[in-house]
């Protein structure tokens, strides 16, 4: 690993040989410099990660140094070094940029742990850019695949939407890709440097839910042993992303409404309201028109959220874009396939086309996953594939089949089928699936037992 390097700049050459022979012990490359010119010269060449500075020096000051030195080394952390009383000083060197700074005489513990602290900050910085260069490459527009007319009037809304702080509600079945498309929105406008926080109304009790959201007060109930900040606060200027925002309580819809009427919130158990500047984008798999017409969601809520619509079709409707989706999805495993990117036989992407996508797009993806990591040559084949895929490529999975097969293990087999389906669409909640087959989570957690049922 290379050392890092410390640029001292003071023309007092006591200062420079009591602080080098301090710090070369502790194993940094240290560069020394006696004037401001020398040490610009030093900045551009060595380009050091830590410049200790003084203010007072002949002909260029420390100012001027420190204002040359942002120019040509931006990541350098400069630490200014005065003599006490000059603090009128500091503040300006602290307004250009300054990252701290040392009175004389020098003690050389704090210069040593000024550098450690220095150090530190720069790798945290690092690591946070190296963070958002990664989530905002994850969330490329180019990310979102399609060539369908009706991708193209998502791709259109998106555009009418990313520089403003409209609210949006995303339409779509369960694995079409909704936190995708909010993700998008968000990172590619005007709040891309924002908070972007998501929750999944489905997945919390309806009694915990409120509180995830607005927060809640010390002693608010059994339990509420401190002050918490909710999701709205931790998404203050930027997005909340409200996942399945259909299944939120009567109660909960209200206080939603105030917020989106005036901008404001009251934690559970507060009185204070709470100003916050948050964007929402909401999404639901449910049919709002028809939980208003029967009563479960409020209508004012309903149009309120209904600013900006936009449905996403499921992926049986594009079959068209299923090549696209699994090019794409190539590429993006590429790293678990030893960085070759595999190919798809005729063989294999025909019946990926006439399978029918309970799960949609992400369940696309995960597929493509998993072939890439279990396939043993450098193509997909149809073995690579899940045995639904193999065997359901139809919608119905009823076929007859040549030769004798007993009525039962065919009533098993579309039993089989059937659950895994609205396992699916229910992205593997066992209750949610229970509902969409009127049966009970028992039965499915049996029948997944029976017939050996996992989640891929």
């Amino acid at each position: 690993m290379a050392q890092e390097k410390i640029l001292l700049v003071d023309d007092e050459p006591k200062i420079l040989e009591l602080l080098s022979v301090a710090l070369e012990d502790e194993d940094y490359k240290v560069l020394t410099a006696k004037s401001g010119d020398e040490a610009l010269r030093q900045a551009r060449k060595e380009k050091p990660q830590v410049v200790f500075l003084d203010i007072r020096m002949p002909g260029m000051d420390g100012l001027e140094v420190l204002r040359r030195l942002r120019d040509t080394n931006q990541a350098a952390s400069v630490i200014m070094i005065t003599a006490y009383g000059a603090m009128e000083t500091v503040l300006e060197a602290t307004k250009l940029g300054a990252y701290d700074y040392l009175t004389k005489p020098l003690d050389l513990e704090r210069v040593k742990v000024l550098i450690r602290r220095a150090l530190e900050a720069q790798k945290l910085a690092q690591e946070v850019a190296s963070l958002k260069s990664k989530v905002e490459e994850k969330y490329k527009l180019e990310n979102i695949v399609g060539k369908h007319p009706r991708m193209f009037e998502v791709y259109k809304t998106i555009a009418r939407v990313m520089d403003n702080k409209a609210t949006v509600l995303i339409l779509g079945e369960t694995g079409t890709g909704k936190e995708v498309v909010a993700r998008a929105i968000h990172f590619n406008g005007l709040l891309k440097d924002g908070p972007f926080i998501a929750i999944d109304c489905a997945s919390l009790p309806q009694d915990l839910l409120e509180s995830e959201l607005f927060g809640h007060e010390k002693g608010a109930f059994t339990g509420a042993i401190a002050q918490k900040m909710g999701k709205f606060e931790l998404a203050d200027k930027g997005t909340l992303f409200l996942d399945e925002i259909g299944n939120l309580t009567g109660a909960t819809q209200v206080k939603l409404l105030r917020f989106l009427q005036e901008r404001k919130i009251e934690r559970v158990g507060g009185t204070k309201p709470i100003e916050l500047d948050v964007r929402i984008i909401a999404a639901t798999n449910l049919d709002l028109e028809k939980a208003v017409q029967e009563g479960s969601f409020r209508e004012d809520l309903y149009y309120r959220l209904n600013v900006v619509t936009m449905p996403l079709p499921p992926l049986r409707e594009r079959r068209d874009d299923i090549p696209l989706l699994v090019k794409h999805f190539l590429q993006k495993f590429k790293s678990e396939s030893k960085g070759k990117v595999k190919h798809v036989p005729p063989e294999t992407m025909g019946l990926l086309m006439r399978y029918h996508w309970p799960g949609n797009v992400r369940e696309l993806e995960n597929i493509i996953e998993r072939a890439i990591v279990i396939g043993k040559t450098d193509a997909i084949l149809v073995e690579d594939l899940p045995s639904r895929i193999q065997k359901g490529a139809s919608e119905s999975g009823l076929e007859i089949s040549p030769g004798k097969i007993p009525f039962e293990q065919r009533v098993e087999h579309f039993e089989k089928k059937l659950i895994i389906d609205a396992l699916e669409k229910a992205n593997w909640v066992q209750t949610k699936a229970a509902e969409l087959l009127g049966t009970s989570r028992s039965i499915i957690k049996y029948k997944m037992k029976k017939y050996g049922i996992k989640r891929v």
